[in-house]
């Protein structure tokens, strides 16, 4: 069964978000429960002081200004969700909406929102019972936090649009009543403290970051491959050469790399008597590039880690600075730059990984660059082998160069000039998961080649690791002699990038983006 994440706030770690993405269950640590109580009373005092409080007894953005009666307070919180719910494009995948919304719970949990235990306790309820909100993917510019997907959340919450229940999709009161659930009644400021958040695009920033740990940790394993297939040098790898360039990411990769291809019997074979004196960079400067990405990836996940145990609302419910009662203050911790800048950076591995991989495609079918049979095919002509599939490649690695083009430096003003600087953190952030999915096919072609392009080689095996990936391909794929409909190949590949199991075939502890 698996293990239950406690949602401790400030204190989830990285590895807790990529279970819960995985599909683990999550619930609020008990501790916080105190906080949150304390958070919800201390709202009620400072309404009873009678002093208009943003969004609290006033309008929202340029509205402002406008005061609500006391009346009218749980009516405007209620409308806040309505009129925001105005999201479009596919739904967001289910396990990125879960994830949304442990990271929304983790940061109601602080007590700093205002928010009622009975509403906090219907968000919770949905997670547990699997009422996973439908939210439209497209509508955020990551500032005044992520709104309009969160207002989609939050409906749901009420009993409005659509959930998905046990995987089927309907409306949204069905899907509460089948898990015995009530709709949440909100009440004062709980509509704002609902939307107003960066867990939109936290959480597909943070699902990018746990794609890209396992495609990195695959790019070592079918770069080293490819390696081996064109009889490329360990030399590049040696740890002479990076101790005098000594990034940590450069060192940690060419450590993995040379332990990789340790033992090999096609590397023994070809250390004497080779005329090629130096590989072309795609080969050589695995380590360089690789590095590079790896400590972008990592100062990214720290970012996302730090955002995740966050409080992004505002107002914010904070203890009064003459230690009694408690003050509601404006700020902007709603403003999603700091995710913004790591989907960029996230984005930019992403699509130089790719980038190297499909050139090494492209070296390993080129007869004069490999000294393999063209297109790694035993008769080529009659058959084109892995012609096209390195052009897939391409057209993919192109691809996802195109989407890397950062999100961050673009702004627009929203909200009647009222909200004139924007992160468009949500959008950055949502490319990523297309991105990894490009970057997973491309290494689903290479190591379909590099393990072709190895099969020419025999009886000469690798080294231990590497025939351990080799031999669990083989399972799933054969060696292609002739041509045959190759797309079912390529899919296979990938579902085994997917599941991790490449990476665990390795046997090694390859580089991680977090600890």
């Amino acid at each position: 069964m698996t293990t239950s994440i406690v949602l401790d706030p400030a204190h989830v770690s990285l590895q807790d978000w990529a279970a819960i993405y995985a599909g683990a269950p999550a619930a609020l640590a008990a501790g916080a429960l105190p906080r949150v109580e304390a958070g919800f009373h201390a709202l009620a005092g400072i309404l009873a002081k009678g002093a208009p409080v943003y969004g609290i007894n006033t309008g929202f953005g340029k509205l402002a200004s406008v005061r609500i009666a006391d009346a009218d307070l749980a009516a405007l919180q209620t409308n806040i969700v309505l009129s925001h719910a105005a999201g479009v494009g596919d739904p967001m995948p289910k396990p990125i909406t879960r994830l949304m919304m442990a990271l929304k719970i983790a940061s109601l949990g602080h007590g700093a929102s205002g928010i009622s235990p009975a509403t906090l306790d219907v968000l919770q309820g949905m997670l547990t019972r699997d009422v996973i909100p439908v939210v439209p993917c497209q509508g955020s510019v990551g500032a005044s936090g992520d709104l309009a997907p969160l207002a989609h959340m939050s409906a749901a919450m009420i009993g409005v649009g659509e959930v998905w229940h046990k995987d089927v999709r309907m409306p949204a009161a069905e899907g509460l009543a089948q898990a015995g659930l009530q709709p949440a009644r909100l009440g004062p400021k709980e509509g704002l403290a609902l939307l107003n958040g960066t867990q939109f695009s936290t959480a597909y920033a943070l699902a990018g970051t746990f794609e890209a740990q396992t495609l990195f940790q695959t790019a070592l394993v079918t770069g080293v491959l490819t390696t081996e297939a064109a009889k490329g040098s360990d030399a590049p790898f040696d740890p002479r050469v990076h101790v005098l360039r000594p990034h940590p990411g450069q060192r940690a990769c060419a450590d993995a790399l040379r332990m990789l291809m340790a033992g090999s019997a096609i590397r023994a074979s070809h250390l004497e008597g080779d005329d090629r004196v130096q590989d072309p960079y795609c080969l050589r400067c695995q380590p360089q590039v690789m590095g590079a990405a790896l400590d972008i990836l990592r100062n990214a996940a720290a970012t996302l880690a730090l955002e995740a145990n966050s409080v992004t609302d505002n107002p914010l419910i904070v203890p009064g600075l003459d230690g009694e009662g408690a003050d509601a203050l404006s700020g902007g911790n709603f403003h999603a730059e700091p995710v913004a800048f790591a989907a960029d950076i996230i984005a930019l591995a992403l699509a130089e990984i790719g980038s190297l991989a499909e050139r090494r495609i492209a070296m390993i079918v080129d007869p004069a660059l490999s000294r393999l049979p063209a297109f790694l095919t035993p008769k080529p002509g009659l058959n084109s082998g892995f012609m096209i599939p390195q052009v897939t490649a391409a057209a993919l690695a192109s691809e996802n160069k195109q989407r890397a083009a950062p999100a961050s430096v673009d702004t627009i003003p929203t909200s009647a000039n009222q909200e004139d600087h924007v992160s468009m953190a949500a959008h950055g952030a949502r490319r990523l998961h297309d991105m990894a999915h490009n970057l997973r096919q491309i290494l689903a072609i290479e190591l379909l080649a590099a393990c072709q392009g190895c099969d020419f080689h025999a009886p000469l095996a690798s080294s231990d690791a590497l025939e351990a990936v080799r031999a669990l391909v083989r399972r799933r794929v054969p060696r292609l002699e002739n041509d045959r409909y190759f797309a079912p190949d390529i899919a296979a590949a990938a579902d085994l990038i997917a599941s991790g199991e490449v990476v665990r075939a390795a046997g090694l502890a390859l580089p991680a983006l977090w600890s």
